[in-house]
Parts: C-alpha cells; sequence; structure tokens
C-alpha cells in the first residue's frame, strides 16, 4: 500500500495535469537543465555576450555520414585519385575547392581549411563522437561536444536555449560529463513552429491556470518533499519560470526564417538546411552560443558521384550565404563556423562505384571568429599508398581532431589547457591538442 503522501501527490498531480501543468513538462525539462548552477553564473574566465567584437558563439554546419575530401575541400583533378571529379577556382588564387562548390569558393577569403586530419575512428558512431567531443570514445565517462563546453565556459542572459541543434541526426551534441543541462535543444525544420512553446488556451485562461500552479499546486507537491531537494536537485519551480520566460520570450522569433526578406532566404537556398543554416544566424544574432544544422546522407559506399554532388547543391549556397550574412550583420568576428563530417571518404573507388570510410586524410573548413580566412593547413597525397604500414605516409603536416578543438577554444579566448572537474572528481583539459597556429588571423 502506497505511503499517504504518495497517495496525496498522485492526486494532486492528477489535478494539476487536468488543469495544464502537463503541457510545461518537455519544455520545463529542459529548461532546467539548462538553468542549474553553473550554466550561467559566475566564473573565474568568463566573459558576458554583451563584449561586442570578441569571439563568442559557434555554428556548426554538420555534415553527417562522412562527405568524400575528393569532391568537396580537397580535390584532385585529373589524377587517378578524383575518378573523374573536376574542380574550380576560387577568390584565393591556389586554391580550389570541387566542381558545384562555386559560391563557397567566392568567400574562400573568409575560409580556410585543413585537408590533413587523421584519425583512428572509422565507425560513424564512433567518429561523430570523437569529431564532435575532440575526444575518442572512452567507456569511463562521455565527454562533451563544442557546444557544451562553450555554454559552461561562458555565461549570458538569453531566454532561449543556449545551445541548439536544428535537422539532429543519430547523435546530436551532448553535454557529457557537465550534465544533461547542457544537451542541444532539438528542433526540426525552422519552416515549422517550435513545438510546446505556445499556450494551448486564451490569455486569462492561461493566466489562471499559473497562479494554480504557483499557489495551489506549487505548496502542496513541495510540501512532501526533502528540505532544499528543489534548489539542489530537480530545480522544478526554476524550470517552470524558464519555461514561461521562454514562451513569452521576442527572441523566440529567431527560430521563424519567414521573417526574412525573400532575396535572403533564397541565397540559402529552398531546403531544410539552407533553413537551418539561416536559422542558426538569427540565433547567434540574439546571443545563443552554438547551433549544429546537420545535412545527412553523406554515406556514398555505392554511387559515390551522385550522392555527393547532389549533397553539394545543398551545401554550397546555405554555407556560402551564411559566412556572407554573417559578416553582413557584423557577427563574422564574433562566430567560428565549423563544416565538416566525422571522416572522408576512399581515394579509390570500390565496385559499386563508391567510396568507403576514410579517416586517414579528411578535411573540414573554418571561417570566422578569429580564424584567418584563405588558408589551408596540410595536404593529401595525389598518389597514396592504401598498403602503407603507417597510413599518414600519406598526409603531409598531419593534425588531429583534437588540433581543431584546441584551435577553436583558444580563438574563442578559452584556455584548452584548462582542466574540469568530472563528477567522480577526475579532472579533465578541455582538450589535449595543439593550437594550429597557421590558422589564426
Amino acid at each position: 500500500m502506497a505511503h499517504p503522501t504518495h497517495a496525496h501527490r498522485r492526486t494532486m498531480l492528477q489535478a494539476a495535469a487536468a488543469g495544464g501543468i502537463c503541457w510545461l513538462t518537455p519544455l520545463a525539462e529542459m529548461l532546467a537543465r539548462a538553468s542549474e548552477p553553473g550554466s550561467g553564473g559566475k566564473r573565474a574566465g568568463r566573459e558576458s555576450r554583451g563584449r561586442k567584437g570578441r569571439p563568442r558563439s559557434v555554428i556548426v554546419l554538420w555534415l553527417q555520414g562522412g562527405p568524400s575530401q575528393l569532391e568537396t575541400f580537397d580535390p584532385h583533378e585529373g589524377t587517378r585519385i578524383a575518378a573523374g571529379t573536376r574542380s574550380c577556382e576560387t577568390a584565393v588564387k591556389g586554391i580550389r575547392l570541387a566542381e558545384g562548390l562555386e559560391r563557397t569558393a567566392a568567400e574562400m577569403q573568409s575560409i580556410s581549411l585543413v585537408r590533413s586530419l587523421i584519425s583512428k575512428e572509422g565507425d560513424h558512431e564512433r567518429a561523430t563522437y570523437h569529431v564532435k567531443n575532440g575526444f575518442r570514445p572512452d567507456p569511463t565517462l562521455v565527454h562533451p561536444s563544442l557546444g557544451s563546453v562553450l555554454c559552461h565556459m561562458l555565461s549570458d542572459n538569453v531566454e532561449i536555449p543556449r545551445h541548439v541543434s536544428i535537422l539532429p541526426g543519430q547523435w546530436p551534441a551532448r553535454g557529457g560529463y557537465l550534465g544533461d543541462r547542457y544537451d542541444a535543444f532539438k528542433v526540426g525544420d525552422p519552416s515549422q513552429p517550435v513545438p510546446d512553446v505556445r499556450a494551448r488556451t486564451g490569455e486569462d485562461r492561461h493566466l489562471r491556470r499559473l497562479e494554480d500552479l504557483r499557489d495551489i499546486v506549487e505548496p502542496a507537491f513541495a510540501a512532501s518533499r526533502l528540505q532544499q531537494l528543489d534548489d539542489r536537485r530537480t530545480l522544478h519551480q526554476h524550470s517552470i519560470g524558464r519555461a514561461v520566460r521562454m514562451m513569452s520570450s521576442e527572441q523566440l522569433s529567431a527560430f521563424d526564417v519567414s521573417s526574412e526578406p525573400a532575396e535572403v532566404r533564397a541565397a540559402y537556398g529552398d531546403t531544410p538546411f539552407g533553413r537551418g543554416a539561416l536559422a542558426a544566424v538569427r540565433l547567434i544574432e540574439v546571443g545563443v552560443r552554438c547551433v549544429e544544422v546537420t545535412l545527412n546522407g553523406w554515406d556514398s559506399h555505392v554511387n559515390n558521384h551522385s550522392i555527393q554532388s547532389s549533397l553539394v547543391q545543398t551545401l554550397d549556397p546555405a554555407f556560402a550565404a551564411l559566412v556572407a550574412d554573417l559578416r553582413r550583420r557584423d557577427l563574422l568576428d564574433e562566430t567560428v563556423v565549423l563544416c565538416g563530417g566525422e571522416f572522408g571518404r576512399t581515394p579509390s573507388l570500390n565496385r559499386a562505384e563508391g567510396r568507403d570510410h576514410w579517416p586517414h586524410g579528411f578535411s573540414i573548413a573554418l571561417a570566422g571568429g578569429g580564424i584567418a580566412g584563405g588558408r589551408v593547413v596540410g595536404e593529401t597525397s595525389p598518389e597514396p599508398r592504401l598498403d602503407a604500414s603507417d597510413l599518414t605516409q600519406n598526409v603531409a603536416e598531419p593534425r588531429t581532431v583534437a588540433d581543431v578543438h584546441a584551435t577553436i577554444l583558444h580563438a574563442l579566448g578559452i584556455d584548452h589547457h584548462q582542466e574540469l572537474m568530472t563528477p567522480v572528481g577526475r579532472p579533465m583539459k578541455l582538450s589535449e591538442g595543439q593550437v594550429i597556429q597557421d590558422l589564426l588571423a
């Protein structure tokens, strides 16, 4: 038989659900995580979002599935490994991109490339973890993603989620040992409204429900709790307050790309990814720390050329327009943009005219936020030896995923050597990589 206080609590919760508390629950839980002590409090070395000119945000254009470096940022036109893929000139003499990236090529003075990334992770899930978090998977703990670290280290007064994943894939950015409150807030195509943020009743009834929740349900619910449980564990009252503030926040309009002029929307491309990239810029503009936008489908084990070229048609306008739009809004110097996936594709085609997984020399693109434009770090061999005992022999100036994380953190003014304490008291560096000095402006 249930304890009387438990039965009373269930009765009150059932009554609360009838009175409307249930519509707050999913969003309130997320906001509770985002609002726990430490996510926005004072911390040595933090800076407020109002300090214009200093990098403060990150946009990740995530190419899920493993884009081919040869059909994107590292073409080798005229060689055997290109297998017919052509290239195009860019705004920077001597740098060429794959055919289809002409608009991105025009923005090359603001974009730099790392063409010599190496990794030991060739599985999609493990490699995604590695690139998003900067560490290889570890069975003893879960590392936080780049955006989660940024939200943890820098404070602000943003009323909407500070870490957002648009069109999330299978493995969106996570808070890891920093806590679920740093998980990315997941939303779909920006052509649709953000779910669960509008009252389902008229304003008068909505206000009465909030009053009942505050004056009747909450005191009864709190009476059966341990002292200070709400402040230290559940953050129930705080989460409800945050949810209500978000529902009434003007910053919610940042998700609504339909308010942008038609020519701006057209520049990004009429695709979910294009709209996601535009929403990312709008969200950064109101102070969101990190936005991840996913373009899925790059896993081209068969028909590589047709799959890659189709996705490039979506990527090219969105990436180019994002860089240009950040510049137009005076946000490019304050925002680091990362474009890439979990690994590259093999230099040789398989029997199905596809390219398989290749973590032994792939590319990412970086722009904005203290990253110099028009530079290339490393190169891959046009005639790689696939039977070599050490596949790094096929790469000049090899760089690691950790190096990319260290560089981005450095550009954001965060000491990547700094250690954070995990919940079990284990000190962990933010990154074990080395800053790529050639990328810094």
